[in-house]
């Protein structure tokens, strides 16, 4: 027992309580049954990434020790928006965004997460936040008071500085301690972001009569600039589901003082051989990145998928080649006017960019080039007749070829 408890909190930032979490163990233990361990997810953007692989990797810690997880899909809340480090109200989604962001949410996690069902329970809450009526959101408001609301530094720090609260800001974490509520869960994960949520599940779950689940947080994952969280709106994050070689590429760019976080958060090398792995005078700091990039990439991969994106880092960019084997991408017809197409329709084509805004900004950092020349104009027109290479940054390379029908 003491070593799961050990195991289940290494590399938590806090945990509420591990005196319960320990009563908690052995209560299951005389029931004979499986603590149910929640982890909720909106999805906001379609990806997954290395972000969110860390509080994965903990929910596969606990399924490891024969624990069950329980994932929900917040597809309900995720049309709210959790407020969580926002300055100002987030737009909402429709129902249709939602569900085409959840579509691949589930495959994405089997990379981290066993996904046998006696290991895996999946539920959307939308099952009974969809489910209440306006009596029922009200007697649900009744839990909380605002003065106990505005102690989140997120609405604090907005009523202070007069930026709007819409109420119905102040419902998300009533829902999210809702679903705990509505599925008995024992523990709860997070990030340290999400601690203010994750208490309030305690807090409706103890009105409700029920023993009152234990919250562990886990630090936050600082993107590949090295300032801000991971995310996919600063173009900052590594998705669980690129490329072996864009993973390998990425995380070859980080700098050396995130070296430290990334091996603690993002591998499962013991500390001891860390500690050896981030200290130039045992180990070159390029010597150590690579073995981070390797780790990484091989938990979403494999090795030898690892070893190949290494290979090809090293020829492309220590003898400045392009790799052997370029993917094609299809571009359909009705694409391209006059067999042109503009650059930035042309990048997101290519997977290269979600968005027109962060295509436009790949454009002006100089990041582009079509056969070797760089695009500087995010207005340009491109002409689409000899399957033209596309690069983006060092990493992302395609050849563009034109459907035949």
């Amino acid at each position: 027992m003491d070593q799961q408890i050990e195991a289940l909190c290494a590399g938590a930032d806090k945990t509420y309580s591990v005196g319960e979490l320990a009563a908690r163990l052995k209560l299951g233990v005389q029931e004979q049954r499986p603590l149910r361990v929640k982890l909720g997810m909106d999805p906001t953007a379609p990806d997954l990434h290395l972000g969110h692989a860390v509080v994965l990797r903990k929910l596969r810690t606990f399924q490891d020790f024969g624990h069950k997880a329980v994932l929900i899909v917040g597809d309900f809340t995720a049309m709210i928006g959790d407020p969580t480090g926002k300055k100002k109200t987030r737009p909402t989604l429709t129902r249709e965004q939602v569900d085409a962001n959840a579509a691949t949410y589930l495959q994405q996690a089997g990379k981290i997460l066993d996904t046998h069902s006696d290991r895996l329970e999946i539920r959307r809450n939308s099952e009974w936040l969809g489910a209440m009526n306006f009596a029922d959101a009200l007697r649900l408001a009744q839990q909380m008071t605002v003065a106990r609301m505005l102690e989140r530094d997120t609405f604090a720090d907005r009523y202070q500085s007069g930026e709007a609260i819409f109420i119905h800001e102040f419902m998300y974490p009533l829902m999210q301690g809702a679903d705990s509520v509505a599925i008995a869960a024992d523990v709860e994960l997070g990030g340290t972001d999400q601690t203010f949520n994750n208490l309030v599940g305690r807090d409706l779950q103890s009105a409700r009569g029920m023993p009152p689940q234990i919250v562990m947080v886990m630090p936050i994952l600082n993107g590949t600039d090295g300032v801000n969280k991971m995310g996919k709106s600063l173009g900052n994050y590594i998705g669980i589901s690129e490329s072996a070689q864009e993973q390998f590429g990425k995380v070859m760019s980080i700098s050396d003082n995130l070296m430290l976080e990334w091996f603690r958060l993002c591998t499962r090398i013991a500390p001891a051989e860390i500690a050896q792995l981030v200290d130039p005078s045992i180990t070159h700091p390029r010597q150590a990145k690579e073995r981070l990039a390797r780790e990484i990439v091989s938990e979403f991969h494999s090795a030898d998928e690892a070893a190949a994106a290494a290979e090809d880092f090293k020829r492309r960019f220590a003898q400045g080649l392009l790799p052997e084997v370029i993917g094609e991408i299809i571009l359909e017809r009705s694409l391209l006017q006059d067999g042109k197409i503009g650059i930035l329709n042309l990048i997101k084509a290519a997977g290269f960019a979600a968005s027109s805004s962060e295509a436009r900004r790949l454009v002006e950092g100089g990041g582009v080039t079509l056969e070797g020349i760089k695009i500087a104009d995010p207005r340009q027109m491109v002409t689409i007749d000899s399957e033209p290479i596309l690069q983006v940054g060092k990493r992302r390379v395609a050849r563009m070829v034109v459907a035949k029908v």
